[in-house]
């Protein structure tokens, strides 16, 4: 391509993103959107205990959505490298971003049967007539959005916070570098999984002429009843020990930025989020017994070795007749329990994945190449701080726990997420000063 050719379509780029960004500003409601403060689901387990998909969730408010909200079915999370040199147009996008998201949360999609079928619809049609699903969009910024490469790209270097580190390389790790990072992050979740599709294309249309997507995954939550902890695709229960999102302290314990973080990220929190292919093949011709074994928890159940019930505290001295302990010291559970980390804790938000099948080498012998299903847990979690809670934790983890013989963590991300908005505001202003 001509030099001239390629700059008249960077300018022709950034012509139709300044467009799109103005009418999503002007044809937003605002005024008419519902105010802050409507209470969260007291589900222990943070699922809803009604999935009514009429449920429209607050926009605004001290906290972004979908980090203490109840999940919901469906997700999809989107990684976006910037490939734009002006600070404008990164916040031109947050605003964008942040106008959209409160529309859709309250009314997913609007369209003009009446509009010239010769112009290009502004609106896709794919969620019209569906109410929002308790759809929630969460808004992440990545370490490259700060500094990357040495420069820093839009006069943010100084703001970064000292917790948004560059994540280790952990024991096991495959990571695709196709899967790993990225500028800005978002994920959508609703209950409905055509506005889930249609609010994360709406959110990467914004993007067109400053930037591109880098990598995405979407999630389910299945087998779940009301109020019941959801089963991952290995059939057990996922995220008994969570934090409850309703209580109080706990939430600002370990999971809300406080004074220790820049002002900007105050009431925010930090999301890593880590795609995990699960050998499904393999864990499906195990014995029950070392399924159990192997969780430290019961199948049918999700009690504990040794326990009753799902929420039992786990019993580490419970021994079987022959003196051996029923909770292996190395079973995932036990790995994971606040009492054996110091007591680091995180707040899970994890989906399930399925990508279909593709050709994996097998992780046991004799480790050849195999169609198998490209599949397992779409890991995420929040915390107040990175460093003392998931790196705490996986740092052990990834070195003894007995489910790293099927899991293999093949993508990773690490987002500063800022806090909720007024109206009026958009996400991550105070950062942009």
């Amino acid at each position: 391509m001509k030099q001239n050719e390629s700059v008249g379509k960077t300018n022709l780029q950034r012509r139709q993103f300044l467009t799109k960004a103005a009418l999503a500003t002007a044809c937003t409601p605002l005024a008419a959107l519902l105010p802050a403060g409507a209470a969260q689901a007291k589900a222990r387990s943070t699922v809803a205990e009604s999935c009514t998909p009429a449920v429209n969730l607050p926009f605004f408010g001290t906290y972004q959505g979908g980090i203490a909200t109840p999940m919901q079915r469906h997700s999809y999370f989107v990684a976006f490298d910037l490939l734009t040199e002006k600070r404008a147009d990164v916040i031109t996008l947050l605003q964008s971003w942040t106008e959209a998201a409160a529309q859709m949360t309250q009314v997913p999609a609007q369209f003009d049967s009446h509009a010239d079928r010769d112009q290009v619809q502004q609106e896709s049609g794919v969620a019209v007539d569906l109410p929002a699903s308790r759809l929630t969009v969460t808004i992440g910024f990545g370490p490259t959005l700060f500094e990357k490469n040495g420069q820093d790209r839009y006069g943010l270097a100084k703001q970064r916070p000292v917790a948004l580190v560059d994540l280790p390389h952990f024991v096991g790790d495959q990571l695709d570098p196709q899967r790993t990072g990225g500028d800005l992050g978002v994920q959508v979740c609703a209950d409905d999984i055509q506005v889930v599709e249609y609010a994360i294309r709406r959110m990467a249309e914004l993007v067109a002429g400053v930037g591109e997507m880098r990598w995405a995954q979407s999630g389910f939550a299945g087998g779940f009843k009301a109020r019941d902890t959801p089963r991952n695709l290995q059939g057990f229960k996922d995220g008994t020990m969570n934090i409850d999102p309703q209580n109080a302290g706990d939430m600002k314990k370990f999971v809300w930025v406080g004074d220790e973080g820049p002002d900007w990220l105050h009431n925010g929190s930090y999301m890593v989020i880590r795609p995990i292919r699960i050998a499904l093949e393999h864990w499906d011709q195990m014995k029950t017994s070392f399924q159990e074994s192997t969780f430290g928890r019961q199948k049918a159940t999700g009690a504990p070795l040794g326990g009753h019930r799902e929420h039992d505290a786990l019993n580490f001295d419970a021994q079987d007749k022959n003196g051996a302990p029923l909770l292996p010291e190395n079973a995932h559970a036990a790995m994971a329990a606040a009492a054996n980390n110091e007591g680091a804790q995180i707040l899970r938000r994890s989906y399930s994945y399925d990508n279909g099948i593709a050709r994996i080498a097998e992780r046991w012998p004799p480790w050849h190449q195999a169609m198998m299903f490209d599949a397992g847990l779409l890991f995420q979690c929040y915390q107040r701080d990175p460093r003392t809670g998931f790196i705490k934790l996986f740092e052990r983890m990834s070195k003894f726990d007995m489910l790293n013989q099927f899991a293999t963590h093949v993508g990773s991300g690490l987002f500063a997420c800022p806090s909720g908005v007024k109206q009026g505001e958009f996400i991550g202003q105070r950062l942009f000063g």
